[in-house]
């Protein structure tokens, strides 16, 4: 190659990386990711999708998924809703979370979602993921994880949360997890939750509840109407008399199940095992118990129940200062890169 040529091609290649480079900063960083350090993860990769328009997953999901890669060893993936226009991240916009093709390389996927339409070729890589049999953790407004308001015409339609075709009535969540939303048990946002972790004896010794002894969270406990028989309640949960964790019970209000356990099964896909609580607020996150259920129950669905010990880490990795969960309360402004 003569001198001018090369300089021709080294232009070349400096031109295209600039442009990349600001094609890449226009588009915004889309997902965080963080390699997993030492631990019984490694090599595990788990993809963590919020997308919930009041109990601030934005913040929850990154806290989770640095506790389970520098904690735990797993290669952690958090994927976020995000406005095309703006690249912000905008809990209440409905129809984009980015980068879901990271599901195709997960060992598990986390989300807290609701009410979500997105494009089918986003949603096609859950579908992939649950066919795979693949195992899965749904928080709080999961069991009403989507609604098809505009494109009621695309094959997804039928995971509406109060759908009604065969084999689908009420939609992913009761395929999923068991159960769709049904109302606040509680009376919303002046109630809280105790968990009741010794009211389902003969679950005391499942591993997913090692180390777990106290669990109280604002958020209110939510009905539950009917999970089917291949369900298994690992905790009940009580109405608390205020938004404290010092607040009394409300023992005139019946319990009602929190945490679960349910497989799941797809058509022409494979059995999956699927993880349900119905706590889950970014606020509720401040309970360290209910951080150690997340990464027990990470742990149990990827056959790594006998690393499982009452004494793990669920300490923050740096700082975590959560935003009361409420409709319009979020961060205004906020990218993906802030959260790291």
């Amino acid at each position: 190659m003569n001198r001018l040529s090369f300089r021709i091609g080294f232009l070349f290649l400096l031109l295209f990386s600039v442009a990349s480079f600001e094609t890449l900063a226009q588009n915004g960083v889309t997902f965080l990711q963080f390699e997993g350090k030492e631990g019984p993860g490694k090599g595990k990769h788990i993809v963590l999708i919020a997308g919930d328009d009041e109990y601030r997953s934005e913040e929850s999901m990154p806290m989770l998924a640095k506790i389970l890669s520098e904690r735990h060893g797993f290669k952690t993936t958090v994927l976020f809703p995000i406005h095309p226009e703006t690249g912000d991240i905008v809990p209440n916009y409905q129809n984009n979370i980015p980068g879901l093709e990271h599901l195709e390389s997960a060992d598990l996927m986390i989300m807290l979602i609701r009410f979500r339409e997105l494009p089918d070729e986003q949603t096609q890589h859950i579908e992939n993921f649950l066919k795979a049999g693949k195992p899965i953790i749904g928080l709080r407004t999961s069991t009403h994880a989507f609604a098809y308001q505009k494109n009621k015409e695309s094959k997804f339609a039928k995971w509406t949360w109060n759908g009604k075709e065969p084999g689908w009535e009420k939609g992913f969540g009761k395929r999923i997890f068991g159960e769709t939303w049904v109302n606040h048990h509680g009376i919303h946002a002046k109630e809280g939750c105790r968990a009741l972790i010794d009211g389902v004896q003969q679950m005391n010794d499942h591993p997913v509840l090692r180390g777990v002894k106290d669990i109280w969270v604002p958020e209110d406990v939510y009905g539950i109407q009917g999970l089917p028989e291949s369900a298994t309640v690992l905790i009940q949960g009580q109405s608390t008399a205020g938004m404290d964790d010092q607040a009394p019970l409300i023992w005139e209000k019946s319990v009602m199940p929190i945490a679960w356990t349910k497989p799941y099964q797809l058509e022409g896909g494979k059995e999956g095992m699927a993880f349900a609580s119905t706590m889950g607020s970014s606020m509720g996150f401040q309970s360290a118990d209910l951080r150690r259920l997340i990464v027990n129950a990470s742990l149990w669905l990827l056959d790594l129940s006998n690393q499982i010990n009452p004494e793990l880490n669920v300490d923050y990795v740096g700082e975590y200062q959560p935003t009361m969960f409420g409709f319009d309360t979020f961060r205004k402004g906020m990218r993906v890169e802030d959260f790291k």
